[in-house]
């Protein structure tokens, strides 16, 4: 029986850097699923992610509305108040609207938060529509100091042509602040703490 023939230099070399690649290669992948996944719920809807793009033009408006209420929540360890100016507006298809919130730090320190958001139901994401908007925007507050924030949307026409969302006639855009950390909400601390957001009106 002939003997085994070695394992070339070369062989090894070429096998530990496809193996080394293969490994960055996974690494790289797993920092960039977060980016990617925010990136894919904005450009569809999913979720309950609310789309991003541009005002639409005059000849994207369109027959119908509907109700559009909007919900304000706060966590339990950021001292704000949070509220929009109105309780609900009728949005025309195709049509932009524009609300404002604001935000204001009753406590007695700078503190930083940011908001996040999303829509109910959920199959309104890829038809509710921001233009402009304040969330996932890191922001500081002086103790005392009020800010207020616009959020520009619509919500498209084809919403109509969707046999899941065609019959719907309200919706809801729901935001909650949370404390900010090297711009990113805390909200794992929370859920380990058992701690929730709650309404803070002013």
């Amino acid at each position: 029986m002939s003997a085994p023939k070695p394992v070339s230099n070369k062989g090894a070399v070429r096998t530990a850097i496809a193996c080394a690649g293969l490994a960055l290669g996974m690494v790289g992948l797993a920092f960039a699923s977060v980016p990617l996944y925010d990136a894919f719920c904005k450009a569809t809807g999913y979720d309950g992610t609310p789309r991003q793009g541009p005002a639409p033009g005059v000849a994207s408006q369109a027959a119908g509305s509907m109700v559009v209420h909007f919900d304000t929540n706060v966590s339990a360890s950021l001292p704000w108040k949070f509220r929009a100016e109105t309780r609900s507006v009728t949005a025309r298809f195709g049509e932009t609207q524009t609300v404002f919130f604001r935000v204001r730090n009753t406590g007695t320190t700078p503190s930083t938060g940011v908001a996040t958001f999303n829509v109910q139901p959920g199959l309104m994401g890829g038809y509710f529509v921001k233009v402009e908007c304040f969330c996932f925007k890191e922001q500081t507050l002086q103790p005392g100091e009020t800010l207020d924030f616009p959020v520009v949307f619509y919500i498209d026409p084809a919403v109509r042509d969707d046999s899941n969302t065609g019959h719907l006639s309200e919706m809801t855009l729901s935001y909650t602040y949370f404390a900010s950390k090297n711009g990113e909400p805390v909200t794992a601390a929370l859920a380990k703490t058992g701690e929730a957001a709650t309404k803070r009106d002013f």
